[in-house]
């Protein structure tokens, strides 16, 4: 007799914590082809429009919704299984509060300003050029504490 797929221990928190660490995976994931695929389209000014609009329907609707879901399930295990005082949720609470606030503060703005500067003005113009820079430098900055925020989960640093 062929019996069914089975999941010895599989548990409401590991699924949970799996959906947690694939969102994850999908938000940073995503975050990290961005400058990739600028550097190609910065090669080839044709295609730079459609790559800076894929990268934003990329960004909305698909790493930020994901970083939603760590949110939420990394809080309800903080509640639920280990302490939301704890120091390493602290800082990783802190570090993406601060992935928040200049991803859509600084980052998204940036993104936007920068797709209708270049419809307006070409990719050539000094507005354009700034406005690249800026985005790569505000992008460096959150792979950054991204990688931070991972690094914390995963070490839990007792400090």
């Amino acid at each position: 007799m062929v019996r069914g797929l089975q999941f010895r221990g599989v548990t409401g928190f590991l699924l949970l914590k799996w959906l947690h660490i694939l969102s994850a995976i999908v938000a940073v994931g995503s975050n990290a082809t961005y400058g990739l695929w600028s550097a190609r389209a910065g090669r080839d000014p044709a295609h730079l429009g459609f790559v800076l609009r894929g990268i934003k329907i990329i960004d909305d609707r698909l790493a930020n919704p994901a970083y939603g879901v760590v949110l939420v399930t990394g809080l309800i295990m903080a509640f639920t299984t280990f302490s939301i005082t704890a120091t390493w949720i602290l800082v990783g609470l802190g570090l993406y509060a601060v992935m928040a606030v200049v991803g859509a503060g600084v980052y998204s703005r940036t993104l936007n300003r920068q797709i209708k500067t270049l419809d307006a003005e070409g990719p050539t113009s000094a507005a354009f050029r700034a406005l690249s820079a800026r985005a790569t430098a505000v992008g460096v900055f959150l792979g950054v504490l991204a990688v931070a925020v991972v690094f914390d989960m995963v070490f839990k640093p007792q400090v």
